[in-house]
């Protein structure tokens, strides 16, 4: 189909919390990306982008702290701004679901639905606090995981085994405020009957979008697809539209109860809301906020992750069908999930690259984390970023391929032509083959950029790039700047014309590091890109800049100091979570005078050859003295034991461990964290004294 303008939306993040790599790889790098691609072409294009500010999260948040969920609200909004902003995210507005403007338009879409009779009403029972006198929301309640046994599962999903729940399945359920035990109370809300849009659904998402449908709209990703016919071979049911909470919207009708809009109902309306306020703000420049949401030559696409599918497929379509006056989304190119060093990222467990610590950590290296994000992009599956890949991709490819050819160009000019673009001159068939190669990657390149598939797009680019390093490595200009300088002219002026293109295939990847291209350039003005493919972008006698490097190696410090960091959030977790073990079967107390326990002096201690665990220690018991290997040498240096006194068992039967004969036990008290501390007197007694 045929569009005027292309209305972008990102995935709401709840305002109680900063924003992590998952979140840039599932959602805002990809809708960026799309987002200048499009702006280059020339198109009318909006991106909008807000925090969701309501909630259970929010409420929870503000309780753990002691403050008011508005100042919650108030520190995240800015906080992610800012960051998105740092990072070069695009977003025409990024605004808030507290804004007296979202308030409205939320209030008056409920209403209308109300006063259309689009919606039921419905009593059912759900969990109450007798003791926080309050119904209590899906996350108020933990209890143990039926599945898993995860003890410290959620009323709406477990987050250990990743299975989705209802309060009412949980084993030994409690309240998340008092930690009282809930009772079940009759309570009444209103529901948006989904059922009832079901074979409207169908329809649109099972026919219109699939692939190869004839109707002419978007395929959409097979994730997607699947997700939703699931959903819909499960048969849909009417879902709450409302709460009991005293943080939201309230809900805009008589006897409301004190109830408030459910999060998300009220959430999708703020890409309504956000896009009329800056409408409403710039007029002239982005016209009226109704085109964009009921032009039908409006094309609207959400940015989500997997998580996300459900409410933004058949959860807020229904809402607008209902409506009756908006466009619905072409697509909805949702993500997969990217995990942290093989770990799932949690923000519970604070297992996350944090964006605003990572612009701290690394300033000036927007571009980097950008490219690695999209060149893992987790498009088809789950992926995995690690902080070595990071280093080798910036290295191995940012700097050796791309940075590397630029800079070669830039400086082979200023040695034989003084920095000024030289003339072409005759082509070559060589010249000709190189450009009729750029023309296909570049065609590939549009391709994947119109169908959302932004790694593989990425990599086209990157191609691009390569292809400028083979055609320098393969005509040698360095070794002709002897006998034919004209021939050199010709092609350091491809590899420029080609370091220009540059500048226009990796703008949408890399904005900042393609602004500095142009700087060292020198040119003024960015191209479009239809520019794109064009061999005469820099005329000649045009004085560059001054060659420097578009890229910089990260050395193994920067990077171990990061992976230094998340082990020490992992201990971290580890400690906060130890559950004691359960104490072992009684035996009688002729069993344990058995055991013959003694403090020794170690006179001596050394690691155990070829045993990274083991350690060989001479202990003084007070008689003929004896030796012992330990498994704590990882706790220990030999050095630090030499002179201290130890608890050992004294009569265990003698056994070999790597040919030395070990005549008793150091006892060890191990921690949370696996670590083994050798238990001490805190008095020096007589080598050989029991232990009673």
């Amino acid at each position: 189909m045929n569009f005027k303008r292309t209305l972008i939306t990102t995935a709401l993040p709840y305002a109680n919390g900063p924003v992590h790599i998952g979140h840039l790889a599932g959602v805002y790098v990809p809708a960026d990306i799309y987002a200048r691609y499009l702006r280059l072409r020339g198109e009318e294009v909006l991106m909008i982008g807000g925090s969701v500010e309501h909630g259970v999260p929010i409420t929870i948040r503000a309780r753990k702290e002691g403050v008011s969920p508005q100042s919650i609200v108030d520190r995240y909004h800015e906080m992610i701004k800012k960051s998105f902003e740092d990072f070069g995210i695009s977003f025409d507005i990024y605004s808030r679901t507290t804004s007296a403007t979202h308030n409205k338009l939320a209030s008056d879409f409920f209403r209308k639905l109300y006063e259309e009779g689009k919606f039921i009403e419905k009593t059912s029972e759900q969990y109450y606090d007798e003791e926080a006198h309050q119904f209590l929301a899906d996350r108020y309640i933990t209890g143990t995981c039926p599945h898993c046994g995860n003890e410290h599962a959620y009323g709406d999903q477990c987050e250990a085994c990743g299975t989705s729940l209802s309060p009412t399945e949980l084993i030994h359920p409690k309240s998340a405020i008092s930690g009282s035990k809930p009772v079940m109370w009759e309570t009444k809300h209103w529901y948006l009957p989904l059922n009832q849009y079901e074979s409207w659904q169908r329809q649109w998402i099972l026919e219109e979008h699939k692939e190869g449908n004839k109707r002419g709209h978007e395929a959409w990703r097979p994730n997607v697809y699947g997700q939703c016919k699931s959903w819909l071979d499960m048969g849909l049911l009417p879902r709450a539209v409302s709460r009991d909470l005293d943080w939201g919207i309230p809900v805009p009708v008589e006897d409301a109860g004190g109830k408030v809009l459910y999060v998300w109902f009220d959430a999708p309306i703020g890409y309504i809301s956000n896009t009329k306020e800056l409408c409403e703000k710039y007029p002239e420049k982005f016209g009226s906020w109704e085109k964009w949401w009921k032009d039908p030559e409006t094309k609207l696409v959400h940015f989500i992750g997997k998580d996300n599918i459900v409410f933004h497929c058949i959860v807020f379509p229904s809402m607008l069908k209902a409506e009756g006056s908006y466009i619905l989304p072409e697509n909805v190119p949702a993500n997969e999930f990217l995990n942290l060093e093989d770990d799932k990222i949690s923000t519970s467990r604070n297992w996350a690259v944090w964006l605003h610590e990572y612009l701290e950590d690394f300033p000036g290296k927007q571009d980097v984390l950008r490219y690695v994000l999209t060149a893992n992009a987790p498009e088809t599956k789950d992926n995995n970023f690690t902080w070595k890949d990071f280093q080798a991709r910036n290295n191995n490819e940012l700097v050796a391929i791309l940075g590397n050819f630029v800079n070669r160009a830039l400086v082979l000019t200023e040695k034989y032509f003084e920095g000024k673009v030289p003339l072409a001159g005759e082509t070559t068939d060589y010249d000709r083959q190189t450009w009729a190669e750029f023309t296909r990657i570049q065609k590939e390149l549009e391709r994947l950029l119109d169908s959302y598939h932004f790694r593989d797009a990425q990599r086209e680019a990157m191609n691009l790039a390569r292809l400028g390093n083979k055609y320098l490595a393969d005509t040698e200009p360095w070794k002709l700047a002897k006998t034919d300088l004209n021939r050199v002219g010709g092609i350091l002026n491809l590899a420029l014309q080609l370091s220009a293109n540059l500048s226009i295939a990796f703008e949408p990847f890399l904005p900042f590091s393609m602004e500095k291209l142009r700087k060292l350039l020198n040119i003024r003005e960015r191209f479009v890109w239809k520019d794109l493919g064009r061999a005469d972008l820099l005329p000649k006698g045009h004085l560059l800049g001054k060659a420097e490097l578009l890229f910089e190696k990260i050395d193994d410090a920067l990077v171990e100091a990061q992976v230094k960091k998340l082990e020490d959030t992992k201990k971290a977790n580890e400690a906060a979570t130890y559950q004691t073990k359960p104490i072992r079967e009684s035996i009688s107390y002729d069993d344990f005078s058995k055991l013959d326990i003694r403090v020794g002096t170690v006179t001596a201690c050394a690691k155990v050859p070829k045993a990274d665990k083991l350690l060989q220690l001479r202990i003084d018991d007070g008689l003929k003295g004896r030796t012992i290997v330990s498994g704590i040498a990882a706790h220990y240096k030999p050095e630090e034991l030499v002179g201290k006194q130890l608890c050992f068992v004294a009569n265990l039967a003698p056994r070999k461990l790597r040919g030395i004969v070990s005549e008793g036990m150091i006892l060890s008290a191990e921690d949370a964290d696996g670590r083994l501390s050798a238990i001490l007197p805190d008095k020096t007694v007589r080598p050989g004294s029991e232990v009673k």
